[in-house]
């Protein structure tokens, strides 16, 4: 196979978290007496950084105004958010289908950890994965750089020419590139069409179907 360690964005390309997502920021947004936008003018806050996120809605800088909103944001979301989730279909299989042909599935997502683990195991497909790995509750490991490096540290370094990041917009891209692996970019997650071609991944993949005949092209 041309690769043989897998590292995976969440949102966007395991599973569609976008109800859960913008209903949270809704929520943080209504309890600090901020309009609330509407769901569908939210699709751009899935993938980077929370804070960034809060701190266009806000249009602030004030660092307490974008933290308070982040808790709001992690009060409903831990509870009730992150489960308002779908798995793209045919992901799982995928998933099990790398595992059985001896590759290796790595998570690599700026979402907490706490978090990644609870819906991983939610859609029972923790077991797939050698290594999950997110970032924390105060910040590290947001950025998609300094993350994908901190999972690198577990692959040998005679398989970093066998090592892809797979994910749906341009910071898998961006970090990807500064760690010198190959990227797949996902059509199907919340990267747009644009987003994705500026970003120029080493491949553009429109399904999850079209993913897996990709990865296992070279079986045949």
């Amino acid at each position: 196979m041309r690769y043989e360690v897998l590292l995976w964005d969440l949102d966007g390309t395991l599973t569609d978290p976008k109800e859960g997502i913008t209903r949270s920021v809704q929520y943080s947004m209504k309890r600090l007496n901020y309009p609330i936008p509407k769901t569908d003018d939210l699709d751009w806050i899935i993938g980077p950084p929370l804070k960034d996120s809060f701190r266009i809605l806000l249009e602030t800088e004030d660092e307490t105004l974008i933290n308070d909103a982040v808790a709001l944001y992690r009060e409903r979301y831990r509870e009730i958010g992150i489960f308002e989730n779908v798995i793209y279909p045919g992901i799982p299989e995928l998933l099990v289908r790398l595992n059985d042909n001896g590759c290796r599935n790595l998570l690599a997502t700026s979402k907490p950890k706490v978090f990644a683990e609870r819906i991983l195991k939610h859609f029972s497909i923790d077991a797939c994965f050698y290594e999950i790995m997110g970032s924390e509750l105060d910040g590290k490991f947001v950025e998609k750089e300094a993350l994908i490096a901190e999972v690198l540290k577990s692959v040998p370094v005679d398989l970093r020419s066998k090592t892809v990041m797979i994910g749906d917009r341009r910071f898998d891209v961006q970090g990807a590139k500064k760690n010198r692996i190959d990227v797949i970019s996902v059509g199907y997650g919340y990267g747009t069409p644009e987003e994705l071609r500026l970003a120029a991944p080493d491949y553009i993949i429109p399904t999850v179907k079209a993913l897996e005949d990709m990865l296992f092209s070279e079986l045949n």
